[in-house]
């Protein structure tokens, strides 16, 4: 067969000749006639046009880039394929499927999904064919004519579309040309295409941040830093041996303060803070008060040292304790703000009365607010906008109260460690 014979318009005007009652599409098996496609190896077209049904179309298989059919049949649709689209156009989608494995294609077939539009096109009841390389031959041929065979008026005899056709005579690779409708197509998804960016652009956000406030309020930390540093280099160039006056004095005390509610309506006072806080356990008040009574304390303590075990695990595997220790106290000593870390509150606004900071948006910028309430007391709004961290306390069951503790002492250990690193104890 000549590489020149267009395959795909032969069987579209053998279509369109088989409707006007001509002879039908037949089959041969080498230069024997057989009554079925199975069996066939040619397809015998109009005027007596034997085409191998391998033979490759200008119809392109999906996924396939190659523009020339001749080069790399490979990547284009069968004529048989083609063919058995067209006859089993009105065959439902499973019963397709069925008869296509049966004729032997198991891949390189016409799926279902685009039988339909090959049928129409064969038919001329479509022009756009998806997938379907063009050749000038086809673009030049007038809408209603019947379709032509590229550079013939007529189609070539059997003699030459045999497979023992003259190889030598290869004709030149022919040239591409572009479906205009296809350019359109391309054009349309080009406008519609997103720009891609790099790595620096796409990492800048469309919102705009403000970080003065955040730069403020570590602009008089940064400055004393500066000039802590600057002091000490200049001491350490001018005076080879340090003086001992100079030196800055350690704190005396640097323990970290909890500051504890006085109402008597507090969950957490004096009298039961240290149960609660060091051994877990949660006891009313009440309680504590006469348990205390009975000891011979009447009164508690205005400071009350919180000794807290934390356990470590080293690279053997043995377990150390450790006891760091925190003050509840409500007034001691003259940087006793500085070391206040907590305040633990009821929602009452005269308990900061007699603090450093009155407010209590104010109090808790530069604190940590804990507020403790039952399990089944309702939101107190009082606290909402106080910058306050609710926890709950059960009633009943004091297995739970350990839970509760431990959740206390992370969060204070992250403020702490945040707001005031000097504070954090070893």
């Amino acid at each position: 067969m000549s590489s020149d014979t267009d395959v795909l318009l032969a069987l579209k005007q053998t279509v369109s000749v088989k409707a006007r009652n001509r002879p039908q599409i037949g089959f041969k098996k080498g230069s024997a006639t057989v009554s079925s496609f199975k069996e066939a190896t040619h397809l015998v077209l109009a005027n007596d046009l034997t085409v191998p049904k391998d033979a490759p179309t200008r119809l392109r298989k999906p996924g396939a880039s190659s523009t020339d059919p001749q080069a790399n049949p490979e990547d284009f649709i069968s004529l048989g394929a083609v063919y058995l689209a067209w006859k089993l156009r009105e065959v439902p989608g499973a019963e397709y499927m069925k008869q296509v494995r049966e004729n032997g294609y198991t891949t390189g077939f016409i799926s279902v999904t685009e039988k339909k539009g090959v049928a129409d096109w064969l038919q001329n009841k479509s022009q756009r064919l998806p997938g379907l390389i063009s050749v000038q031959a086809e673009s030049t041929t007038p809408p209603g004519s019947p379709p032509q065979l590229r550079g013939s008026a007529s189609l070539p005899s059997v003699a030459s579309l045999s497979r023992g056709g003259d190889s030598a005579s290869s004709p030149l690779k022919r040239r591409y040309v572009a479906d205009p409708a296809d350019i359109e197509v391309v054009k349309k998804i080009k406008q519609n295409e997103i720009e891609l960016q790099d790595r620096n652009t796409v990492l800048r956000g469309i919102k705009p941040n403000n970080f003065t406030s955040l730069k403020d309020s570590f602009a008089e930390r940064l400055k004393k830093l500066k000039e802590g540093g600057r002091s000490s280099t200049m001491s350490s160039s001018l005076t080879p041996v340090p003086d001992s006056k100079m030196q800055p004095r350690k704190p005396k005390n640097n323990y970290p303060i909890i500051m504890i509610s006085s109402s008597p309506t507090s969950l957490i006072t004096m009298h039961n803070v240290r149960r609660f806080l060091q051994d877990a356990v949660f006891e009313s008040s009440q309680d504590a008060r006469a348990r205390a009574a009975s000891e011979g304390n009447a009164r508690p303590e205005d400071m009350i040292p919180i000794y807290r075990k934390r356990t470590t695990i080293d690279s053997s595997g043995r377990e150390t304790e450790m006891q760091t220790s925190t003050e509840a106290l409500a007034k001691f000593g003259p940087d006793a703000w500085d070391r206040v870390v907590c305040v633990m509150t009821t929602g009452q606004a005269w308990q900061f009365r007699p603090y450093k900071w009155t407010e209590p948006k104010t109090l808790f910028h530069h604190v940590k607010g804990i507020y403790f309430s039952w399990t089944n007391d309702p939101p107190n709004p009082k606290i909402k906008d106080w910058n306050v961290t609710e926890l709950k306390i059960d009633p009943n069951r004091r297995h739970v109260d350990k839970s509760v503790v431990a959740h206390f002492w992370r969060i204070l250990d992250q403020w702490t460690s945040t707001y005031k690193p000097s504070l954090v104890q070893g």
